[in-house]
C-alpha cells in the first residue's frame, strides 16, 4: 500500500469516526429533549388533575402553552405531538371539567 492510499484510509476513517461521534451527540441531544417534553407534559397532566383553582382557560392555555414548547423543541413533530400528548390532555381537561 502507498503511503497516499495509507493517508486516504486514515483521513476516511478521521471522517468516520466523526461521523458517528456527531450521530451519537446527536441523539444523546435527541434523548434528553425527549425526555424534557415528557417530564413536561407530566407536570401540565399534574396541574390539570390536581389545581383546584384552575379554570378551563387556564388549562387550555397550559395545553396550548405545552404543545407550542413541543413544537419549539421538535418542529417538524406536529403530528406526533397530536397523535401522543393532544388525546392525554383532552381527557384530562374532559374528566376534570366534565366536557363533552
Amino acid at each position: 500500500m502507498t503511503s497516499g492510499e495509507q493517508e486516504n484510509r486514515a483521513e476516511n476513517l478521521t471522517h468516520a469516526t466523526q461521523a458517528t461521534a456527531n450521530s451519537a451527540a446527536d441523539s444523546g441531544e435527541e434523548a434528553r429533549l425527549i425526555r424534557r417534553l415528557q417530564v413536561m407534559i407530566n407536570m401540565v397532566s399534574s396541574v390539570i388533575c390536581q389545581d383546584p383553582n384552575l379554570t378551563v382557560e387556564e388549562a387550555s392555555e397550559l395545553a396550548a402553552g405545552a404543545k407550542r414548547a413541543a413544537l419549539a423543541m421538535f418542529p417538524d413533530k406536529e403530528l406526533a405531538y397530536d397523535l401522543l400528548y393532544k388525546p392525554r390532555l383532552q381527557r384530562l381537561m374532559r374528566e376534570r371539567f366534565r366536557l363533552q
